[in-house]
């Protein structure tokens, strides 16, 4: 696949980031074997998303995008992602990272923060050179990996014990 070039697959934030937190995760969520509704964890990271900033513009939606918080300072956009922890911040990291690359891909520059709100936290992300280079590499490893006929093999993590697919691929 050439990211550069094929417009027709547009993946989503969830994907990029589940492709940083599991690999079969993301193969059996892009292949609509979705369990979050069930999870407690994906529960209480929307109750902190819905709750957290409620003066700023929550969720704006774009083909392959769902941003948690825009918001403008000194005359930039600024996109922001909330977690609910700084724990492992790869995987949201990642997600942002795909979010300004498809803004800067439609012809928007913006700048992007990962919001922590139980932890007072902003951490800044820029679109360097080197992380767009990441972001089409990424793609290039979903399309690989979501083009498979079967999932992959479960491979135990620390993200198995709170997964939503925890009982899936371990019972």
């Amino acid at each position: 696949m050439n990211v550069e070039t094929d417009t027709s697959l547009v993946y989503t934030g969830t994907q990029v980031n589940y492709y940083f937190v599991c690999k079969r995760k993301l193969w059996l969520f892009s292949h609509a074997l979705s369990m979050e509704s069930t999870s407690d964890a994906v529960n209480l990271g929307k109750l902190i998303h819905e709750t957290s900033y409620p003066r700023q513009k929550q969720e704006f939606s774009a083909p392959g995008m769902k941003i948690d918080l825009l918001t403008q300072r000194d005359g930039r956009l600024i996109v922001q992602e909330v977690k609910k922890s700084s724990k492992n911040l790869m995987p949201g990291r990642m997600q942002l990272a795909y979010y300004l690359w498809r803004l800067r891909e439609m012809g928007l520059e913006a700048t992007g923060e990962l919001v922590i709100p139980k932890e007072r936290k902003r951490i800044p992300v820029e679109l360097t050179a080197e992380l767009d280079q990441e972001v089409r590499g990424t793609l290039v490893e979903i399309e690989r990996i979501v083009s498979e006929d079967t999932p992959l093999l479960p491979v135990h993590s620390r993200f198995c014990r709170a997964c939503a697919y925890n009982e899936f691929c371990w019972t």
